[in-house]
């Protein structure tokens, strides 16, 4: 029975990432581009989150919830700010 290669999910994964991240962009810089305080509230969250993501990941790492393999540490990586930047997408669109 042939084994699946984990890498084809992760290549997919980190494009639909891709995909989500471009969108939240765009709308992060079309409340940014309106200016005035909702812009400088936007831009302060953004980079707080930013940091608080990475520290969640750092942690996640040294702690072992990433996994023990290269695969599975990728999968969860992209798992992880995928589900960061859908909420921020989500929050945005509204």
């Amino acid at each position: 029975m042939a084994r699946r290669n984990p890498w084809l999910r992760i290549g997919f994964d980190a494009w639909a990432l891709g995909l989500d991240a471009s969108f939240t962009i765009g709308l992060r810089a079309l409340k940014m581009m309106a200016g005035g305080p909702a812009a400088e509230a936007e831009a302060r969250r953004m980079i707080s989150e930013k940091i608080e993501a990475g520290q969640a990941l750092q942690t996640k790492a040294l702690t072992g919830g990433l996994g023990m393999t290269a695969p599975g540490a990728a999968a969860k990586t992209l798992k992880h700010y995928r589900r960061k930047v859908r909420a921020n997408g989500r929050r945005l669109a509204k």
